[in-house]
């Protein structure tokens, strides 16, 4: 049961991380209380698929930033709004890759 939750913590943290309505100070909260609710599966090996999922989806949401972004103009609102919510998604993703390498170091730690 606590597995599910935290991966339903995981999941809501990551829909409010991705957008762009979040206050700084609003977006640092969630981004502890999402590292620690990755640290909670951190140390059950079987969590590597939904790790893996979660970071292959992130991957995708910087894809799809950076093309948005493509089509403003440079200088316009529109274009810093795109700028500011890649920097989101991009530090957004980081700690999803990083969830997933230690995953990964300890799957190889333990010789599996």
């Amino acid at each position: 049961m606590d597995r599910y939750i935290a991966r339903s913590n995981i999941d809501h943290y990551l829909t409010r991380l991705n957008g762009s309505d979040l206050a700084p100070d609003s977006r640092s909260t969630i981004t502890k209380m999402l590292i620690a609710e990755e640290d909670k599966l951190s140390h059950d090996l079987e969590q590597i698929e939904f790790a893996e999922s979660r970071a292959a989806a992130g991957r995708k949401r910087v894809d799809q930033i950076r093309n948005l972004r493509g089509r403003f103009a440079f200088g316009t609102p529109e274009r810093q709004e795109a700028d500011r919510l890649l920097v989101n998604v991009e530090n957004l993703q980081t700690l999803l890759e990083d969830f997933c390498h230690r995953l990964h170091a300890r799957i190889k730690s333990s010789g599996l």
